[in-house]
């Protein structure tokens, strides 16, 4: 199993993951709107001259089976950037074998590179396996506002183990 990061031609890639994701939330009561994303958009926006989000994927035997779209944030306070995970998703028959930590130990990875702060993401509080999976990393629910929870995980090296 392997990471790497998405180029231009994985455009439609992208679209089917945002799509599952959509799906999987849909189908725990988390959204219920209607998706404005488009490959054209997708494509303008995540490798257009400025880039507003970066995609990995997680890859067994070169099929992806996972993704994660994630982008930076700055604090003006701390002077340090901090990284705001929006989409995590790992195919239902892949989940549990290790895709998902490898995808959040290359985001650790990036955090660190950058001189990160922190990650941060939301959850919904009805995504049980997913919320035990962030709790093992060691992130932490800052804030619960109705089934919305807020994370925050700040890596170390040893996150990389």
């Amino acid at each position: 199993m392997r990471v790497r990061p998405a180029i231009v031609d994985d455009v439609p890639l992208i679209f089917a993951f945002i799509q599952k994701k959509a799906r999987f939330d849909r189908d725990i009561g988390a959204y219920d709107g209607t998706l404005a994303v488009t490959e054209d958009k997708l494509r303008r926006m995540l490798f257009g001259e400025h880039p507003f989000a970066c995609v990995i994927f997680a890859e067994q035997c070169d099929r992806p089976i996972g993704f994660a779209l994630y982008g930076f944030r700055f604090s003006s306070f701390v002077g340090q950037p901090s990284i705001w995970l929006d989409d995590l998703y790992v195919d239902a028959d892949r989940r549990s074998k290790g895709a998902g930590i490898l995808l959040m130990r290359y985001l650790a990875q990036v955090a660190l590179s950058h001189d990160c702060t922190h990650l941060a993401w939301t959850a919904d509080a009805r995504n049980i396996r997913g919320l035990s999976f962030y709790a093992r990393l060691g992130s932490t629910v800052t804030e619960q506002v109705g089934d919305r929870c807020f994370l925050k995980w700040e890596p170390t090296k040893a996150a990389l183990v």
